[in-house]
């Protein structure tokens, strides 16, 4: 990422689509076409791993740190195919919805997903790439589809209250369910299959337009995960196998008590004496998947807040190390480089730095940051910007550009955006005056929101840190992918030098 360059921000449940949320299908493709027609060389998403309704469908919440969200698939590449008919796809929500429709999407999928899957058995043809696949993946695999199918076996149970030879994986018990769910396996297994192909082909035709596909790794996982269930020893959790610490952040920016994420934390000791393998191997799966990789929470890599489980607030958190050099050395030598971009927004210490620095990982930049107190030095002032960072307007955790001013921004801060600006910001031209600010900076990598783009409002912000519900919903639609946007973008990407 040394190239001067620019990219987009978007999830994949923010694309347009008939069925619920965005997906891979043929808008993921027209997005693509109008990164490459506005000089965009990086498509920033969020993570791509199953999403929960108990979590309101954030991306930051999984079953799983390996398998992929079947919600993304699209029902049209399906019909492309020879897996579904085209009288099978009922379009769910309206051409110009701009909220995802998680609920929506979710019946739909249940209800195509297996169709096809019997389409694609009954068939009977050998599918020599679905082989691949197969034993490619199986280490992670196998268990993601046993867990998936004792899921509705115990009515959605957490695993810690399954049948006790289930839950503490007694080989005989696995391999009875393994006989008795064969068939939700399987189809299981075809619905990774299913994803990782129209991935594969949406990424290939994203590199054959000269865009580069940054993908979002979240540093924990859920206690109702397979990955806990896989690997307990790997997480520090008590005789019943709940965790006795949980992770989160003490105060900052976004909440005077911190955050409450409520995830396990690792047994980093554990890890060590099995050369990090979980880790490095997961850093490697997403690898294969993406170009870049940025790790959310780079932080808890060196030093993790341990909140006491059944705290309600952060604030009763400790600090507690965790071996980033040996981590990091080890990951170092089983690759040929580390295209890793470490989340350092929030209380970054020293140690942070110096990790960041001994590999030479870029670090996050967020304008929207830049404008309270001394400006002079401001780190996320764009004449304090270094070269070697990814530089935002804001994030999906940060209002819009256009939200921040109308709503958040005070007195001080738009005064300081004024002097900057050498004039006075309004709400219609806000957000693309900082889009200026972020192209024009020395940062090697500018990636703007599409929202801020757009200059939309706070009701097409992304998600509220420390809130609940309401979140991930926001989507753009086809008369947002326009060649008026993108030639704009374009202009600009032009002017300072990052086309």
């Amino acid at each position: 990422m040394k190239t001067r360059g620019g990219g987009v921000l978007l999830h994949v449940s923010s694309l347009p689509s008939p069925f619920g949320v965005g997906d891979l299908g043929p808008a993921a493709r027209r997005f693509v076409d109008f990164l490459a027609a506005a000089g965009q060389i990086y498509w920033q998403i969020l993570p791509l791993n199953p999403t929960d309704p108990l979590y309101d469908n954030s991306p930051y919440h999984s079953i799983s740190a390996f398998a992929f969200n079947p919600l993304f698939i699209s029902p049209e590449l399906l019909v492309r195919d020879g897996l579904l008919a085209e009288g099978e796809l009922e379009p769910v929500v309206p051409e110009l919805a701009s909220r995802a429709e998680y609920e929506k999407a979710i019946a739909v999928h249940s209800r195509l997903l297996p169709l096809a899957f019997e389409r694609w058995r009954g068939a009977g043809v050998t599918d020599c790439e679905y082989g691949r696949f197969i034993r490619r993946e199986s280490w992670w695999l196998e268990d993601f589809s046993l867990f998936q199918a004792l899921k509705v076996e115990f009515g959605a149970r957490a695993w810690v209250d399954w049948a006790p030879e289930l839950r503490d994986r007694h080989p005989g018990a696995l391999e009875a369910a393994r006989h008795r769910h064969a068939d939700r396996i399987a189809l299981e297994k075809f619905t990774q299959y299913i994803f990782h192909r129209q991935w594969s082909e949406l990424k290939n035709y994203a590199a054959e337009r000269g865009v580069h596909v940054i993908g979002d790794l979240p540093i924990y996982v859920d206690a109702d995960s397979v990955d806990l269930w896989s690997h307990p020893h790997l997480f520090k959790l008590d005789g019943a196998k709940r965790p006795w610490v949980v992770a989160g952040v003490p105060p900052d920016y976004f909440s005077a008590t911190g955050q409450l994420w409520g995830n396990p934390v690792y047994n980093w000791e554990a890890l060590r004496a099995e050369g990090f393998r979980w880790w490095i191997e997961r850093i490697h799966h997403n690898l294969r998947l993406f170009d870049r990789v940025r790790i959310d929470h780079f932080r808890g890599l060196v030093a993790c807040w341990e909140i006491p489980a059944g705290a309600q607030t952060a604030v009763s958190g400790r600090w507690v190390e965790a071996p980033v050099s040996d981590f990091l050395v080890r990951l170092a030598r089983s690759s040929a480089s580390l295209p890793i971009i470490a989340e350092d927004l929030g209380l970054i210490t020293p140690d942070v730095r110096e990790a960041m620095s001994q590999f030479g990982l870029p670090g996050m930049k967020v304008l929207l940051f830049a404008f309270g107190g001394d400006m002079a030095r401001n780190p996320y002032i764009p004449h304090n910007v270094p070269e070697d960072c990814i530089y935002y307007t804001g994030t999906h955790d940060n209002n819009t550009a256009r939200g921040w001013f109308e709503t958040e921004a005070g007195p001080s801060e738009r005064g300081n955006l004024n002097a900057y600006l050498g004039r006075e910001a309004d709400a219609e031209s806000v957000a693309w005056d900082l889009i200026r600010l972020v192209l024009s900076s020395r940062a090697d990598t500018a990636v703007l929101p599409l929202q801020d783009i757009l200059g939309l409002d706070a009701s097409a912000r992304m998600n509220v840190p420390s809130t609940a519900h309401g979140n991930w919903r926001w989507r753009c639609n086809e008369e947002h992918l326009c060649d008026g946007v993108a030639g704009r973008l374009l202009a600009a990407t032009r002017i300072y030098g990052r086309g």
